[in-house]
C-alpha cells in the first residue's frame, strides 16, 4: 500500500503577472464532499506530482480549487470570440479557473480547472459542470493523446458532492485539465477590441515566448508567430480529420494558439462516413460538420489574422495584405498535411506518382460515403487486405463490383501493412461505449470506463478480449446527438 507524501506544488502565474488586464482572480466555488472518480497516474507523474498525495483528502480538495497551494495565484482568464459566426466581446472562463502554470521536465503547463464555480464571466450560467460531460473530456481527450494527437489533457475528475441542475439533476464534478496554455483565437480578439496596442504586443510576445519562440528571431515576429499557428492548425484539423474526429463547436474561443485541440464538449468520432456528419444538438446548420472542419478552421484563423492587424504593419492596407499572404499558406500546409496523412492511412510507397494516388483517394471516399462504410474498422481492415484477407474489407461495400476495380489498383501499389497498422487505431471511444460509460459512472458504477479508458489508451495495438471496443454501435443504439454539458 502506498503512503502518501506531503502534497507539496509549486505553481507560477506568469500568465496572471504578463497579462493582468486578462486575468481576475478568483477562488473555487466551495465543493461540500469532494471525491476523486479518476487519476490519471502517469500525467501526474510527468506533472511532478505524487499519486498518493493527490488521492488524499487534502489532494481532492486540490483538484476542486478549495486548496489552493502557497503562493498561487488562481485567475479566470478573460477572451472574446465567435459563437457559431457571432462575436462576443467578453466570454471568458465562466465556469474555470486557471491554478497556475506547472514546470517539470523542461516543459511549462497550465493546470486548470473547470466545472469550479461561477466567475465575473459567467453570464447567468451556474459555473458548474456535472460528473458525466466531465468525464467525456477525459476519456476523448486521453484518446486523443493515445493516438498521437496534439491535445489539452486531463489529470482527474473529483465529484464535488453538489448537484448540478441540467435537464434533469445530474452529479456535479470538476476537471483538472493540462495543457500547454489556454491562450485562444479569442484572447487576441479580446486584446485587440480593448484598443490597447500595448496589450495586444505583450500577448503576442507571451504567446512567442511560450509556444513558437522561433518567430522572435524572424524579421516580422508577429508574421511568424500568425504563421505558426497556421501551420500548428492545418496540422491539427488534418490530424482530426485523418481520424474521423468531429469537434462539434470550432469556435474562436475554442481554436488554441498552441495546436492543441481544447474543449471537448459536443465532440464525437464519425462512424459511417459522411462529410456532412454533424453530432451536435446545438450545430443545427452544419457549420462545424466533419467536412466543414478544414474551412472553420482558416475562418478562424482569418480572425486571428484580423486582430493581429495592428502589429503586422502601421499602414492598415499594408496590413491586410500581409495577414491575406500569410493565411493563403493554410490551404497549402493542410493539402500536403492531409495528403501525407492519406497516404499512410493507404499504406501508399513513398514517390508513388499523384496521377496514381489522387484518384485512388478521391474515388475511395466517394466509395465509403455511398455505402456508408464505417470509417474506423474499414481502414484498420484495409491492413488485413494488404496481407491478403479481403474478404472483411470487402464485406463493408455494396456496390463491390467498383469497389474491388478499386482494390485491385490499390493492391497493384504493393501497400505496407505494417507501416498502416501503426497509424490506423484498434479503437477509437466509440459513441455508443462512451454513453454507456458515463451513464454508469453516473450511476457509481466505474467498471464500463474503466475498461473503454483501458482500450483507447493503446489504440494502435489489437487485443483478444476486447472485440466490443473495436466495433460499430448496433442499430438499435439509433441517431447520435451530443449535448456541450453547459
Amino acid at each position: 500500500m502506498s503512503v502518501a507524501t506531503p502534497l507539496v506544488l509549486s505553481l507560477g502565474n506568469r500568465f496572471a503577472r504578463e497579462l493582468p488586464e486578462m486575468a481576475v482572480a478568483w477562488r473555487a466555488t466551495e465543493a461540500p464532499d469532494p471525491r476523486l472518480i479518476v487519476l490519471n497516474e502517469p500525467l501526474a507523474a510527468e506533472l511532478g506530482l505524487d499519486a498518493a498525495s493527490l488521492r488524499s483528502p487534502e489532494g481532492e480538495r486540490l483538484l476542486v480549487g478549495n486548496l489552493v497551494p502557497d503562493g498561487a495565484t488562481p485567475v479566470a482568464q478573460a477572451y472574446a470570440g465567435h459563437q457559431f459566426g457571432g462575436y462576443a466581446p467578453r466570454l471568458g472562463d465562466g465556469r474555470a479557473l486557471l491554478l497556475g502554470e506547472v514546470e517539470a521536465e523542461g516543459r511549462v503547463r497550465d493546470l486548470h480547472l473547470k466545472g469550479s464555480g461561477r466567475t465575473p464571466f459567467a453570464r447567468g450560467g451556474d459555473g458548474l459542470a456535472a460528473l458525466g460531460p466531465m468525464l467525456r473530456e477525459y476519456v476523448v481527450s486521453e484518446a486523443m493523446h493515445a493516438l498521437g494527437i496534439p491535445t489539452t489533457r486531463s489529470l482527474a475528475v473529483v465529484a464535488t458532492g453538489r448537484d448540478v441542475r441540467r435537464e434533469t439533476v445530474l452529479p456535479g464534478a470538476v476537471l483538472t485539465r493540462v495543457a500547454s496554455s489556454h491562450l485562444r483565437v479569442g484572447s487576441f480578439q479580446y486584446a485587440r477590441a480593448t484598443g490597447d496596442v500595448a496589450l495586444l504586443r505583450r500577448l503576442a510576445d507571451h504567446a512567442i515566448s511560450r509556444h513558437h519562440p522561433g518567430a522572435a528571431d524572424a524579421a516580422d515576429p508577429y508574421r511568424a508567430l500568425f504563421e505558426a499557428v497556421v501551420a500548428a492548425q492545418a496540422s491539427l484539423v488534418a490530424r482530426w480529420m485523418l481520424v474521423g474526429f468531429v469537434h462539434g463547436v470550432m469556435n474562436t474561443d475554442n481554436m488554441t494558439i498552441s495546436g492543441e485541440t481544447i474543449d471537448y464538449g459536443p465532440c464525437a468520432f464519425m462512424e459511417a462516413f459522411d462529410p456532412a456528419t454533424v453530432y451536435s444538438s446545438i450545430d443545427e446548420g452544419g457549420r462545424y460538420a466533419y467536412g466543414m472542419q478544414p474551412v472553420a478552421a482558416e475562418w478562424n484563423l482569418a480572425r486571428l489574422a484580423e486582430a493581429l492587424l495592428p502589429l503586422l504593419h502601421d499602414e492598415q492596407d499594408q496590413a491586410v495584405a500581409i495577414a491575406v499572404e500569410s493565411l493563403g499558406t493554410f490551404k497549402r500546409r493542410y493539402s500536403a498535411a492531409w495528403t501525407a496523412g492519406m497516404s499512410a492511412k493507404l499504406g501508399l510507397p513513398g514517390g508513388l506518382d499523384e496521377a496514381v494516388a489522387s484518384p485512388l483517394v478521391d474515388e475511395l471516399l466517394t466509395l465509403l460515403e455511398s455505402s456508408r462504410v464505417d470509417h474506423t474498422s474499414f481502414f484498420r481492415d484495409l491492413g488485413a487486405a494488404a496481407r491478403g484477407d479481403v474478404e472483411r474489407v470487402r464485406g463493408l461495400f455494396l456496390d463491390l463490383a467498383t469497389f474491388d476495380d478499386w482494390l485491385e489498383r490499390w493492391r497493384a501499389c504493393g501497400p505496407d501493412a505494417e507501416s498502416m497498422d501503426r497509424v490506423n487505431p484498434v479503437y477509437v471511444p466509440r459513441n455508443h461505449l462512451v454513453e454507456e460509460a458515463l451513464a454508469a459512472a453516473t450511476a457509481g458504477d466505474l467498471t464500463p470506463l474503466d475498461g473503454l479508458l483501458d482500450a483507447v489508451a493503446h489504440p494502435f495495438t489489437e487485443r483478444p478480449g476486447l472485440e466490443r471496443y473495436a466495433a460499430p454501435a448496433p442499430e438499435s443504439f439509433g441517431a447520435y446527438r451530443t449535448y456541450c454539458g453547459t
